[in-house]
């Protein structure tokens, strides 16, 4: 069965960083685009970075030139590096692959202190 699960969150000051890891298993993860989601509290669930199989990415408007995502194709891992983070930022963060849209794991909760 599909799973993701999601690891490295935290609480942090503002302009501080955090890693975030999904480890996925039960997909073809080489095939998939895989993507991290967040979801803030009273907010719906938005997408931050994906990234194709390829290594291509696309950023949410918000964390552009601050967070970085990659990931091992090998390892079936796939990363999300968020530097100089805000207060904003602060929601649980989960990670997705495309060709599973109905799949979600636990999520990490990131906060941002101000």
């Amino acid at each position: 069965q599909v799973q993701l699960v999601e690891s490295g969150g935290g609480l942090v000051q503002a302009g501080g960083s955090l890693r975030l890891s999904c480890a996925a298993s039960g997909i073809i993860f080489s095939m998939n685009i895989m993507g991290w989601y967040r979801q803030a509290p009273g907010k719906q669930r938005e997408l931050v970075a994906k990234i194709t199989s390829g290594g291509s990415t696309n950023y949410a408007d918000s964390v552009k030139g601050r967070f970085t995502i990659s990931r091992d194709n090998a390892k079936n891992m796939v990363y999300l590096q968020m530097n100089s983070l805000k207060p904003e930022d602060t929601a649980v963060y989960y990670c997705n692959a495309h060709t599973r849209p109905g799949y979600w794991g636990q999520g990490t909760r990131v906060t941002v202190s101000a």
